[in-house]
């Protein structure tokens, strides 16, 4: 890393998916506000499909700047977190995508992109859990911020169609979700921290660092981001009226009475499958697979915001 003159302003960089963004507007937008902030003109990285985030997230903090603004969707801010965990240069979010999780979880503008630029160049840092998990007995791990999920919740990722996603929004999620709703439910076997596993014939396990998810539903309520904590959702449906049983565990006032949907809380997950099931994280399909190992980092990423 460069280093840094004393005197010399402080400078962002972008890390953008074009994909989402509004055009040379935004890019001029970010340029002015720089400037009228004090703060050097920002480093400019666009994303690819080939490296959605990563490699553009590294080569800003090769070049010593004081914050890496990840405008985009939950994809980009996943990859750009992936790089800035455990270093001491923060996240700084202005969200352009569908569902912009983490954003909403943590309160940031996602209707104003300048609006929260402006805030991440004046704010204050905060630290924040972030997950890592591999897949299939991997040497990989991927981070995510929000919420993984094997199964139900993870086709729903695979199968939404892009074109509703632009058009309805994160109600598109909802039309791939009821599509998906028939199904076979597979054996799994769930550990939490080491603990005695558990035994389930599961539709979705989820595992979330944050509470809410698309519409504002807060599934985790329990969930806080620097809690040191995850929490683990499994949906069991039983019988004709089986996902009844999960409305009622996830919204009813007697959590963990149902076997159809139970909540856990840990540090360290790993869910076995007896045949292979989607993955998702923090809203991206990463494939298939039978075997998931989850462990959270206590205040790993910095944001500032």
């Amino acid at each position: 890393m460069p280093a840094k003159n004393a005197a010399s302003p402080q400078r962002a960089a972008v890390v953008i998916n074009p994909s989402k963004a509004v055009g040379a507007n935004l890019r001029a937008s970010l340029v002015r506000l720089c400037d009228t902030q004090g703060w050097a003109e920002p480093l400019w990285l666009e994303t690819t499909v080939e490296d959605p985030g990563v490699g553009q997230a590294r080569q800003a903090l090769e070049a010593g700047v004081d914050v890496v603004i990840a405008a985009g969707g939950d994809g980009t801010v996943r990859c750009v977190a992936e790089v800035l965990a455990g270093t001491d240069t923060p996240l700084g979010l202005v969200p352009l995508g569908t569902g912009n999780l983490l954003a909403r979880n943590l309160g940031v503008d996602i209707s104003d992109p300048v609006s929260a630029a402006y805030d991440v160049l004046n704010g204050t840092e905060r630290t924040v859990d972030v997950v890592r998990s591999r897949f299939d007995h991997s040497e990989d791990e991927n981070v995510f911020l929000v919420m993984a999920g094997v199964g139900y919740d993870a086709a729903i990722m695979a199968d939404t169609v892009d074109v509703l996603k632009d058009r309805m929004g994160w109600l598109a999620y909802v039309e791939a979700g009821i599509r998906k709703l028939p199904g076979k439910p597979v054996r799994a076997t769930i550990k939490v921290d080491g603990k005695h596993p558990v035994k389930r014939r599961i539709r979705s396990v989820m595992i979330g660092n944050c509470g809410r998810i698309m519409g504002g539903i807060e599934i985790f309520p329990e969930a806080k981001i620097d809690d040191g904590l995850m929490d683990l959702l499994v949906l069991a449906p039983r019988g004709r009226f089986g996902w009844l049983g999960v409305i009622a565990g996830i919204f009813g006032r007697k959590k963990n009475k149902r076997q159809s949907a139970e909540y856990f809380q840990g540090k360290s997950a790993e869910v076995t499958l007896d045949q292979a099931e989607e993955f998702q994280l923090d809203g991206d399909h990463v494939g298939t697979g039978k075997h998931l190992v989850i462990r959270l980092e206590p205040g790993a990423l910095k944001i500032r915001m």
